[in-house]
């Protein structure tokens, strides 16, 4: 039961990825993870996790800007596209990290069961080097099949949180828009159907993002990244990173992933607007091929409002911030510790590879 509860919150996590990580490669970012968090520095990352002993577990590694790789990457609405991409791509990669420590945990305590069972019993015959040697071949040869069923696990736990995606805020959203014309034709005129269309996606958003946070397990997640958040601002503010100076922030900021898709929800409303197609394969296919356009161009607007926060275009990003109120929450001192860890981890490499931020 315990092995499915992990993997049912690592799918949970999966499909919120994008509301959880902050894509921004030139300032210092982050993501909550299981029991963690993530911290990006624009050429280093880093990854602290809490098991349940108290110890935390950390990673860093070192990273390469792709616009450093390939200027053009640094387009704007090109660099959304790629900067986001990326960032997805680590996230998915912490949280594959969060849930592998928390499976070994579970082993390494499953162990600890067994020993303390084989105590307890009658003594068992002695084993020669070769039954013992055999014994560990084994235990080896099954961490591998462990590890090679995760990796599948985790490919198709990808799969599926794309499927989810288009499925839930494409497909749906349009074949209730246009049913509803079916049943008024006055509903299918281009600006109220896809004002119809864009109100079901919203909702059905709203209704998920507020549905998983009842989850005990995933409010867990939202307070890891209420601290992430913290740290972050304590970090842009130039304030000191220990849990007195990182808990006096708030947990609602501008950069969030929360922020970005609420933006996406709402920009791609008027987006859809200007497709010509009436059909409703044509529709739900121009959808997905926006996908990429609408991201950039959220992206330059989520990017500009950090930077702006007394301009329109903050107002654009106002719900995205409203609606960290679900997926933030206050942290305790030993998550906002996780996220400092993280961070300090993160800097350290960051400092070693002679990378700069630029804090604007």
């Amino acid at each position: 039961m315990r092995t499915l509860r992990n993997y049912l919150r690592f799918l949970a996590a999966v499909q919120l990825l994008p509301a959880l990580e902050s894509g921004e490669e030139t300032l210092v970012g982050g993501q909550a993870v299981l029991e963690g968090v993530m911290m990006r520095s624009p050429h280093a990352w880093a990854i602290a996790c809490r098991k349940p002993s108290g110890e935390v577990v950390t990673m860093s590694e070192p990273l390469e800007r792709p616009s450093e790789r390939h200027k053009w990457m640094a387009w704007p609405i090109v660099r959304g596209v790629m900067t986001l991409g990326y960032a997805m791509n680590l996230g998915y990669r912490a949280l594959r990290f969060s849930a592998n420590v928390a499976i070994e945990d579970m082993m390494q305590e499953g162990q600890k069961e067994d020993h303390v069972g084989t105590a307890v019993s009658a003594v068992p015959p002695a084993r020669s080097a070769a039954d013992s040697s055999e014994s560990q071949k084994s235990s080896s040869q099954a961490r591998d099949k462990a590890a090679t069923v995760s990796n599948w696990l985790a490919a198709g736990n990808l799969l599926l949180s794309l499927a989810f995606f288009i499925f839930m805020y494409k497909y749906v959203p349009l074949l209730a828009a246009t049913e509803l014309k079916k049943i008024d034709p006055a509903l299918g005129g281009r600006i109220v159907f896809n004002l119809i269309d864009g109100g079901i996606r919203l909702l059905l958003f709203l209704l998920f993002i507020w549905g998983v946070s009842l989850w005990k397990d995933i409010r867990r997640v939202y307070e890891y990244h209420g601290a992430e958040h913290k740290t972050v601002f304590a970090f842009e503010n130039g304030d000191p990173l220990n849990i007195a100076s990182v808990q006096k922030y708030s947990t609602y900021h501008p950069r969030c992933g929360t922020s970005f898709l609420m933006t996406v929800m709402l920009i791609s409303i008027g987006f859809y607007m200007l497709v010509p197609f009436t059909t409703f394969w044509a529709r739900f296919a121009s959808r997905i091929a926006l996908l990429p356009v609408i991201a950039g161009v959220s992206y330059e607007i989520i990017r500009f409002a950090a930077k702006h926060r007394g301009s329109l275009f903050a107002l654009i990003t106002a719900p995205g911030l409203w609606l960290q109120r679900i997926t933030t929450k206050p942290p305790s001192d030993e998550m906002a510790q996780c996220a400092i860890t993280a961070l300090d981890h993160a800097m350290l490499l960051e400092k070693e590879r002679g990378g700069e931020l630029v804090i604007a």
